[in-house]
């Protein structure tokens, strides 16, 4: 999938390989166009970085010396963090008050469709006890 105008790209779970990395920044910069990738990591994540930073060096981009010097991960521990990556508590990107605003008209929405559902049982209520004449 080809999006158009994505100069910026922000990762903000590490990927777990380098190629899954690629592929992510892969959506900035294409078509000879320049972009930007951030990415934020934990101290969970350093087993997971080296080969990153090498793709990142490979390109011709500065990388960090500490990340330089990190130890490789052996292919047993890059299986497992492919196979289960770490676990994270949910990131929201979305402001407080956006969150609070939507609640709102949810709860809004519930109550008046609870208030139609009210109104619809008493006019089948009411033409149940109407009884015809004979």
């Amino acid at each position: 999938i080809d999006f158009k105008g994505v100069n910026m790209v922000i990762n903000y779970d590490l990927p777990t390989s380098a190629v899954e990395y690629i592929h992510r920044i892969g959506r900035t910069g294409r078509a000879g166009h320049t972009g930007k990738a951030v990415t934020f990591f934990t101290e969970d994540d350093k087993p997971l970085l080296r080969s990153i930073a090498n793709v990142i060096q490979r390109a011709g981009c500065p990388v960090p010396d500490y990340i330089k010097h990190l130890p490789k991960l052996q292919s047993k521990q890059k299986k497992k963090f492919i196979k289960k990556p770490l676990k994270r508590e949910s990131i929201r990107t979305t402001p407080e008050c956006f969150l609070k605003k939507a609640k709102r008209k949810t709860k809004t929405t519930k109550e008046n469709t609870k208030e139609k559902k009210k109104i619809k049982e008493d006019k089948n209520g009411s033409k149940l006890q109407t009884v015809p004449k004979s």
